[in-house]
Order: structure tokens, then C-alpha cells, then sequence
């Protein structure tokens, strides 16, 4: 059975997505809904957010858009979807995540 997406911030439209990248997020995502687990180069563990965190990976025309996830056992957490323009993940966007999903979790 497929887990739902739940989003919690974020979405993936175009624009300010391209076509191409707006599908290609569509298409992990879905991989994701079907219980597969992605690794690098779509996927790369975030631990400093959380157990069970990654950000999707997704190179755009201009642009560099991270979807920040957490998969648990009955759906797939949208977190936060940004264009990353640094090689680290800025320390608001962890934080934001953070306090996100705990929100969630005491909800």
C-alpha cells in the first residue's frame, strides 16, 4: 500500500520549478510513496534534522532544490522544499525543519 504524502511546508510547482525538475520531483517522490529507498545521488540522510531524515536532490536549469523528508511507517513527511545555493544546508532551514517536525509529532 502506498503511503500518503503529508505536506508540511513546501510545494513543487512550476514555476519556480522547471518542467523537467518539477517532474523529476514528482517521480522520486512517488518512489518514496511506494516504500523504495533512495540514496545518493537523489538522496542523502539528514540526521542533524532528524532519525529517518533525508533532502532529495534535485538539479534544476539555474537552480539547486532540496526537498527535506522524513519517511515513517504510515507516510512519507514533506518538511520543507528550498533552492539551495550554498554547499551547506543553511542552519535556519534545520532548525525551521526541527520545530516542524516536532509540531507535527506532538500534534
Amino acid at each position: 500500500m502506498d503511503k500518503p504524502l503529508v505536506w508540511l511546508h513546501g510545494e513543487v510547482k512550476s514555476p519556480p520549478f522547471s518542467n523537467a525538475c518539477r517532474i523529476e520531483a514528482g517521480f522520486l517522490l512517488r518512489r518514496l510513496q511506494t516504500g523504495d529507498k533512495l540514496a545518493l545521488p537523489h538522496s542523502r540522510p539528514m540526521p542533524n534534522i532528524g532519525t529517518r531524515c533525508h533532502e532529495l536532490r534535485i538539479i534544476d536549469e539555474d537552480s539547486t532544490w532540496r526537498i527535506v523528508y522524513r519517511t515513517d511507517p504510515d507516510a512519507v513527511i514533506i518538511v520543507e522544499v528550498f533552492s539551495k545555493k550554498t554547499a551547506q544546508t543553511p542552519k535556519r532551514v534545520i532548525e525551521v525543519c526541527k520545530k516542524r517536525l516536532r509540531e507535527y509529532d506532538d500534534a
